[in-house]
C-alpha cells in the first residue's frame, strides 16, 4: 500500500469518543438554556419585537423630520416677513425721494 491508501484507511477508522464528551455536550446544552430571554424567545416573538422596535425608531425619526420641516417653514416665513418689511421701507424711501424731486422740479420751473 502506498502512503495515500494508508492515510485514507486511517481516516475511515472508527475512533472511540473522548471520555468527557457527554459532560461537555450536557454543559453546552445547559449554557444554551441559560441565555438571556431574547435568545430563548421563539422566532415569531423575536420578529414581533424587532418589528415593534423598528416601528418605534421610524416613528421617532418621522417626528424629528416633521419638527425639522416645521422649523424650516418657520424660518422661511420669518425671512419672507423681513423681505416684505425691507421692501416697504424701500418703497417709503422712494416715495419720499420722488416727492422731493418733484418739489425741486417745480421750484426750478417757477
Amino acid at each position: 500500500m502506498d502512503d495515500f491508501e494508508q492515510k485514507l484507511k486511517r481516516s475511515f477508522e472508527r475512533w472511540p469518543a473522548p471520555p468527557d464528551l457527554k459532560r461537555r455536550l450536557m454543559e453546552n446544552r445547559r449554557r444554551r438554556t441559560e441565555r438571556s430571554p431574547w435568545f430563548v424567545l421563539p422566532f415569531a416573538a423575536r420578529v414581533a419585537v424587532s418589528l415593534s422596535l423598528g416601528v418605534g425608531v421610524f416613528a421617532a425619526l418621522s417626528a424629528g423630520f416633521a419638527s425639522y420641516q416645521a422649523e424650516q417653514q418657520r424660518k422661511g416665513m420669518a425671512a419672507r416677513q423681513q423681505v416684505l418689511t425691507a421692501l416697504r421701507i424701500t418703497n417709503h424711501a422712494l416715495d419720499h425721494m420722488n416727492k422731493q424731486l418733484a418739489a425741486h422740479g417745480r421750484a426750478n420751473q417757477e
